[in-house]
């Protein structure tokens, strides 16, 4: 330290115990933060990248039949993960009815669309599982890092004002404890503030991704549809 000038560094390698493991904390927490941050930001633009591409494949597609043998040559994605559900969900109807397929329209009328609709649906939660994975790990970090530097700043500034007190302290030499104790505020809202908004812009992307889950489930279901009609 250089006159009133206060050195940062200085006052947190002379900061108390409790306040060094209270700032460890928050670090930690950040890391942990931004390591999910990075890993969520890369899953949800391959994702997006991936869905957008088997949106323009099935969309140039004349078949079912050929939607799912060239299927094979595209990058996995939701989309396609429903896609194959559902299709696969088709013909496992077509050979329990002998590719009746007048059965199978009265089936579907009555049945067959449930399970298609259940099958698409447990393909579209397992999804909505694997994005959503670290989210409520952000949304801790989010909440709570502040509170952990809140009770860095309190310990601190009764630390600091005990000194006081006591009548063996100045102003000037509380100063630097009350100084590092804000430092713990500040950690903790470095810490908090990219994990709520990253939380929120996560969970955006989230939902627009299960609506196009729905739609395109809809879309599938219409397509058999089609497809059986044309067979019966």
């Amino acid at each position: 330290m250089e006159g009133h000038n206060l050195d940062i560094f200085q006052i947190l390698l002379d900061s108390s115990i409790v306040v060094k493991l209270d700032l460890l904390l928050l670090i930690l927490a950040s890391v942990l933060s931004w390591t999910i941050i990075f890993q969520k930001r890369s899953l949800f633009n391959k994702t997006e990248k991936a869905n957008s591409e088997f949106k323009n494949f099935f969309s140039g597609v004349a078949s079912l039949e050929e939607a799912y043998h060239d299927a094979q040559t595209i990058e996995d994605s939701p989309l396609k993960k429903l896609f194959l559900s559902g299709y696969r969900e088709l013909k496992k109807t077509e050979i329990a009815l002998g590719e009746d397929y007048g059965l199978i329209k009265e089936h579907y009328s009555s049945i067959a669309n449930q399970s298609m609709e259940r099958a698409l649906s447990n393909e579209a939660v397992e999804v909505d599982q694997q994005m959503s994975n670290g989210l409520t790990t952000l949304a801790s970090i989010g909440s709570i890092t502040p509170f952990v530097g809140l009770f860095g700043t309190v310990w601190g500034i009764i630390d600091s004002f005990s000194g006081l007190a006591s009548g063996g302290a100045t102003l000037e030499t509380v100063a630097p404890g009350i100084a590092e104790a804000l430092v713990a505020t500040a950690v903790g809202l470095v810490a908090a503030i990219p994990a709520t908004w990253y939380f929120n812009k996560f969970g955006q992307r989230r939902n627009k991704l299960k609506e196009q889950l729905h739609i395109f489930g809809n879309q599938f279901i219409n397509e058999v549809e089609r497809y059986i009609s044309s067979k019966s």
